[in-house]
């Protein structure tokens, strides 16, 4: 337990922006939700459109520190990859 009053403002920080992170990530899971079942069962402009939102919902939760940037790069190199062999398959 947190004494001094400084200890417990950071306990405050550590839950608003836990809050604030998780809710960041959800942002992005949804979005990659959607470019999947975009890839799966939508047409190709579809999936090029669901492919430009996640990207920027992935740079956006990269901006923000919430995950590495190389991750970020990792992600949207493996969505693109998806969204090509749909296009030429």
């Amino acid at each position: 337990m947190a004494h001094s009053a400084s200890a417990k403002k950071r306990i405050r920080q550590n839950i608003s922006h836990r809050a604030l992170n998780r809710w960041r990530l959800r942002g992005m899971r949804d979005a990659m939700k959607v470019f999947h079942e975009a890839i799966l069962h939508g047409s190709n402009d579809e999936a090029k459109e669901a492919y430009r939102k996640v990207s920027s919902a992935i740079d956006r939760t990269a901006k923000s520190g919430v995950i590495h940037k190389s991750q970020a790069a990792r992600r949207k190199s493996r969505l693109n990859a998806r969204l090509k062999a749909k296009v030429t398959a």
